[in-house]
C-alpha cells in the first residue's frame, strides 16, 4: 500500500493529535507513516461534531468527503489489512472508522458515540517492516487530560514495500513548504520604479529555470533549475512545481526597506494579484497554506535590506483568498543574469527553500570571521545549508523525508562487530549509517551520529570551483546530530546566534549539526574525510556525545573504521572500543 504523503499529512497529524489527547506508544526503531486519525473528517487533527456532520451529510448523499484538506485516496483503491477499501473517488479514508473496508451508517455511530462520551478507540495506521500495523489508543477527550492506555497491536497481512520514502521528521515542525510529493513555489519576479534589472527574463524563461527538466549539458548544471536539482538530491521525494510572474512595484524601493519582514512589499503583492491567482493551486500538502513565495528583487537593489532571507510571514496574516494563508516568504537580490548565467540565482533560493522546509542555517551568525566562516570546516564541509554551492547532507536529507527506510542503516551494539555498505551520496542509491546515542524511537528526535559517502558527482559537481572548498575532496564523512526532543520546539539546538539559543554558545556547547574531524581552530584546510584505514574513535575530535553541560565528552563506546572503496561505495566496520 503506497498513499501519497501530501495526502496523508504523516507527521502533522501526530503532533496535534498528541498534543491534544495524550501520547500514542510507538514501537522501537519503527519506520511509521501516519495515513489519518481514524475519525477525523476535515482535517483539523480533532474529533469532534464537525466530523460528525460531515460524515452524516455524506451519506445523505448532501455533500462528498472529497475535501482538499483531507487525507484523500486520490481516486485509487487503497489496500490495506488484507483487502480493499470500497471508496469512490477521493473519500476519506479517516472515514472508515470501524475499518471494514467501507463507509456507512456504522461508521457514524461509532464517530457518535466517540463524541458523546468524551472517549474512544482512535487509531493510527504506520507501515513497519514492509508491512501495515494497525494501533488502536483509548484516549481522553480532547478537552480533557488523561494518560494514554494502549488497548491492542495488531499486524496486518498486507506487504509494504520498504522502498517507501520515510516521513519527513520536519514536516510536523516547521516550515510551510513539503518536502516530499507535490511542493509549490510562487515566484514573483519584481523592480521597482527607480532600480530596474539589466537583464530582464521573461516569465517563460524564469519558470524553466526554477521548473524546467534535468539539462545536464546546461553550463550552471547542477544550479539548471531548482527542480531538477531536488528532484535528483531527493531522488525523487519532491515535486517542486510553480508559476512565476513579473511584476513592479508601485512605490520606489526606499519605501520598502529597513522593514526586515518586507511586510508591505509582500501585501502589495498579494493585493495586486488577488484577483487574478488562484492561491489554492499553490498547497502542495492541502493545509490552506500558501507553500512559499519567491520574491527576487535586483542585485544592485544592495545587500543591506535585500540579502536572501527566508522566514514565515511577519504581517497580519488575514486570508488571501479562497481560505489560504501565507507561510514562509523569500525576498532576496540574487537576480538572473543573462541566458547563459543563472547559477546564484538557483543556489541561493534552493539554500533558501531549505528554510521553507524547516532546515536552519549551518553556519554561525555571530562569532564570524575570515578564519571561521561557516558552522561546517574542513574538507567535508560542504554543504547548501552552509554554504550554498552544493547538495544537501546526510543529516539533511534524513530530517526531509529524502531517505527510504531500507536506505537507513542502523548500528545495534547488542548485535556486536557490523559491517555496512555506504553507497554514493549523490546517486540514486545512497544510503547512511545511524549510530544512536539510546534509542531513535521518537522519528530521529535523538541524538546520534550520520555517516555518509560523499563524493563531487551529481549535485556537487560544482564544490571545486569555489576558491573556499580547495582542494575539494570526497571520502566517508560523519556528523554529529543533536535533534532530541526539547519542549516542544525540538530544533532548538538549530540557532546558532548567540542570544537566540545560549546553550549553542556560539560555537561550544549543544548544535543540531557538527562534522566529526574539525580542527581545533575550524580551519577549511583540514581533511576530515575519512578512507579506507581510516578509524574513528573517542580519540577523533567531536566523535563524543554531549555532556549534561553540552560539552562533548562522552566516549560513545564504539569505533568506526573505514574499508576498501569499490566503485560507488565504501564499506565501514562499527565495534565496541
Amino acid at each position: 500500500m503506497k498513499l501519497k504523503k501530501k495526502a496523508a499529512a504523516a507527521g502533522a497529524v501526530i503532533a496535534a493529535l498528541t498534543a491534544a489527547v495524550g501520547t500514542a506508544a510507538y514501537p522501537a526503531y519503527a519506520e511509521w507513516l501516519n495515513y489519518g486519525v481514524m475519525g477525523d473528517l476535515n482535517g483539523d487533527k480533532q474529533i469532534n461534531i464537525s466530523d460528525l456532520v460531515l460524515l452524516s451529510e455524506h451519506l445523505l448523499a448532501k455533500s462528498s468527503l472529497s475535501l482538499s484538506n483531507g487525507y484523500k485516496t486520490d481516486g485509487k483503491p487503497v489496500s490495506v489489512n488484507g483487502g480493499d477499501y470500497f471508496y469512490s473517488d477521493e473519500y476519506f479514508i479517516t472515514a472508515d472508522v470501524n475499518q471494514d473496508k467501507r463507509v456507512d451508517s456504522f461508521d457514524l455511530v461509532l464517530l457518535r458515540q466517540h463524541i458523546v462520551r468524551g472517549y474512544g478507540d482512535i487509531v493510527w495506521l504506520w507501515e513497519e517492516d514492509g508491512q501495515t500495523t494497525t494501533t488502536t489508543t483509548t484516549t481522553a477527550a480532547a478537552t480533557t487530560t488523561a494518560s494514554t492506555v494502549t488497548t491492542s497491536v495488531t499486524t496486518a497481512t498486507t506487504s509494504v514495500p520498504d522502498s517507501s520514502f520515510i516521513p519527513a521528521p520536519l514536516y510536523d515542525q516547521y516550515g510551510s513548504l513539503p518536502s516530499q510529493d507535490e511542493a509549490e513555489l510562487l515566484v514573483f519576479y519584481v523592480d521597482f520604479p527607480d532600480c530596474k534589472y539589466d537583464y530582464e527574463p521573461s516569465e517563460a524563461e524564469i519558470e524553466k529555470i526554477a521548473f524546467g527538466s534535468e539539462n545536464t549539458s546546461d553550463p550552471n548544471y547542477p544550479f539548471d533549475s531548482m527542480s531538477a536539482f531536488y528532484d535528483r538530491s531527493s531522488k525523487g521525494a519532491i515535486d517542486l512545481q510553480g508559476k512565476a510572474y513579473r511584476y513592479t512595484t508601485k512605490n520606489n524601493k526606499s519605501t520598502y526597506e529597513n522593514d526586515a519582514w518586507h511586510v508591505a512589499l509582500i501585501d502589495e503583492i498579494m493585493q495586486s494579484y488577488a484577483g487574478t491567482i488562484d492561491f489554492s493551486k499553490f498547497d502542495g500538502d492541502n493545509d490552506k497554506i500558501i507553500d512559499s513565495i519567491l520574491i527576487s528583487v535586483p542585485t544592485k537593489a544592495g545587500d543591506d535590506d535585500w540579502w536572501p532571507a527566508a522566514g514565515g510571514y511577519g504581517g497580519n496574516n488575514n486570508s488571501v483568498s479562497n481560505g489560504m494563508t501565507l507561510g514562509h516568504v523569500i525576498v532576496g537580490n540574487a537576480q538572473i543574469e543573462p541566458s547563459t548565467d543563472h547559477k546564484n540565482f538557483v543556489s541561493s533560493y534552493l539554500h533558501e527553500m531549505g528554510h521553507c522546509m524547516g532546515l536552519p542555517d549551518y553556519y554561525l551568525y555571530s562569532g564570524y570571521s575570515d578564519n571561521n566562516p561557516f558552522g561546517l570546516n574542513g574538507s567535508a564541509g560542504y554543504e547548501l545549508m552552509d554554504d550554498a554551492i552544493c547538495d544537501f547532507g546526510a543529516l539533511s536529507k534524513l530530517m526531509l523525508g529524502w531517505y527510504t527506510s531500507d536506505q537507513i542503516q542502523v548500528y545495534d551494539s547488542s548485535a556486536g562487530t557490523q559491517t555496512f555498505t555506504l553507497n554514493n551520496a549523490q546517486k540514486g542509491e545512497s544510503n547512511c549509517v545511524i549510530i544512536p546515542n539510546g534509542s531513535l524511537a521518537d522519528k530521529y528526535r535523538s541524538e546520534f551520529f550520520i555517516i555518509e559517502f560523499a563524493t563531487l558527482d551529481g549535485n556537487n559537481g560544482q564544490v571545486s570551483s569555489y576558491w573556499w572548498k580547495q582542494p575539494a575532496a570526497e571520502g566517508v564523512r560523519v556528523y554529529h546530530a543533536e535533534a532530541t526532543n526539547n519542549g516542544n520546539r525540538w530544533y532548538n539546538y538549530w540557532k546558532y546566534a548567540s542570544g537566540e539559543d545560549e546553550a549553542t554558545n556560539t560555537n561550544a556547547g549543544r548544535r543540531f549539526i557538527r562534522l566529526v574531524g574539525e580542527s581545533s581552530d575550524h580551519s577549511d584546510n583540514t581533511d576530515n574525510f575519512y578512507r579506507t584505514g581510516s578509524v574513528i574513535s573517542s580519540s577523533t575530535s567531536g566523535f563524543q556525545w554531549y555532556d549534561s553541560n553540552g560539552g562533548q565528552t562522552v566516549d560513545p563506546g564504539v569505533k568506526i573504521t573505514v574499508g576498501e572503496r569499490s566503485g560507488d561505495s565504501y564499506t565501514i566496520t562499527i565495534s565496541a572500543n
